[in-house]
């Protein structure tokens, strides 16, 4: 699938999404430069370097099992039983630590005119202990998804439709902001509108490459954009989402 699939300008001008689904890692939260460097280090602990542009090009926006029969497959490499487990537990004692929210993000769940949710290729533990030291937990209470819901994680489309079932809400009236082009895919397979975030500092580098690339208003590199993009959705006067869950 082609990031050229989703909406252009004009029609995001007028499309007013029912439901708003945010991607996780790399979107609310600017974790995934932690989550390489952390992978990184641990399987140079196993004899294996890689560096961060292998990590963006096949790992990011894929579930950690995914990334480890990757590992295990292109490298030849017998990781053991406990390395996933070692993954996780070093990348939470360093989210403690390092992680941030990426900048702006509380002023659009704080005035958005629809309901909105979390979709993650994350494990469970991980995607709340993050929300919870970012803050985040309270916006989205009982709305939070990840991979491990569904049996395909991205970029098939099963976690955005499983969404929208739970949700109650049709696919084609769905906005995913997405920061991985598996995501992307994932989204568009869905059949919903997506826009592509690449404000994280995993792209440092290479952001306005990817802004400029992508025309047609898909892809932003700031949150202080977003309602540029889609003005519709800023909520107005005493307009609120009707699940009520802006605080």
């Amino acid at each position: 699938m082609s990031i050229d699939a989703c909406k252009d300008p004009v029609s995001l001008d007028r499309f007013r999404p029912e439901l708003v689904i945010f991607d996780c890692d790399g979107v609310l939260i600017d974790s995934e430069i932690i989550s390489a460097t952390t992978l990184m280090r641990l399987l140079e602990e196993h004899g294996l370097h890689i560096d961060l542009a292998h990590v963006q090009r096949n790992f990011l926006g894929r579930s950690f099992p995914t990334v480890a029969a990757s590992i295990r497959t292109d490298f030849q490499l017998d990781l053991p039983a406990s390395f996933e487990g070692e993954y996780r537990k070093r990348l939470l004692a360093q989210f403690e630590k390092d992680l941030f929210l990426n900048e702006g993000i509380t002023a659009i769940l704080d005035t958005l005119a629809v309901p909105y949710c979390v979709a993650t290729s994350s494990s469970p533990e991980r995607v709340q202990r993050s929300l919870k030291i970012v803050g985040l937990d309270r916006y989205f209470q009982g709305h939070t998804y990840t991979a491990s819901e569904v049996e395909n994680g991205k970029p098939a489309p099963d976690l955005f439709l499983h969404v929208a079932e739970r949700e109650g809400c049709d696919p084609a009236a769905c906005l995913v902001i997405e920061d991985s082009m598996p995501g992307v895919e994932a989204a568009v397979a869905a059949g919903m509108t997506v826009l592509r975030y690449v404000g994280g500092s995993h792209f440092d580098g290479v952001r306005s490459e990817l802004v400029a690339g992508h025309g047609h208003g898909a892809v932003f590199g700031s949150w202080n954009e977003f309602y540029d993009l889609v003005p519709a959705l800023k909520r107005r006067g005493s307009e609120r989402g009707t699940r009520g869950r802006q605080i």
